[in-house]
């Protein structure tokens, strides 16, 4: 199957892992021959300065070998940890497209105005929509981390609350 780019390339932490990153995920591996996926490394995750535990790189790099494994094996991906925002994307001559979210396209723009400083063609950049849990907000590692919702969006701590008040 002919896909639309060559190479594409993608980044996140990828703590507790959900369907917003598989969604991620799918939308790169759909539409390109070759994956290029960036982990924030643990010192990176550090600086972001969550307000939770973030698992070790090695567990969030698990995470996504596991689902790639199931969802799309025998494609063509290399993952890549990211000490910085940016990564491979500002100096991958091969790079095509960057696959972002609603919530980092102003990443992916940084990315190219750095592209062009370093004397290389801007990428085009794809904005995946982000996957709303049941309350309509997205998901996100850190609302799962607080156990408001789980790794489906389903929320959580609703049913505590009505569970508390029944029994």
């Amino acid at each position: 199957m002919k896909r639309l780019f060559k190479k594409v390339a993608l980044g996140g932490t990828f703590d507790s892992f959900h369907i917003g990153h598989e969604k991620l995920l799918d939308s790169a591996f759909s539409i390109a021959d070759k994956v290029l996926i960036g982990v924030t490394s643990d010192s990176f995750a550090k600086r972001l300065r969550k307000i939770h535990e973030i698992a070790s790189f090695k567990e969030r790099v698990n995470y996504v070998k596991e689902y790639l494994t199931k969802k799309w094996p025998n494609r063509n991906y290399e993952i890549v940890k990211l000490e910085d925002p940016y990564g491979p994307t500002i100096t991958d001559m091969e790079l095509e497209a960057l696959v972002v979210s609603e919530e980092t396209v102003n990443g992916g723009i940084r990315i190219n105005e750095l592209r062009c400083k370093n004397n290389l063609p801007p990428i085009t950049i794809l904005v995946v929509d982000m996957v709303l849990a049941e309350d309509g907000l997205p998901i996100s590692s850190t609302r799962i981390r607080q156990g408001i919702i789980n790794r489906e969006g389903k929320l959580m701590k609703v049913t505590k609350l009505i569970e508390s008040i029944i029994y």
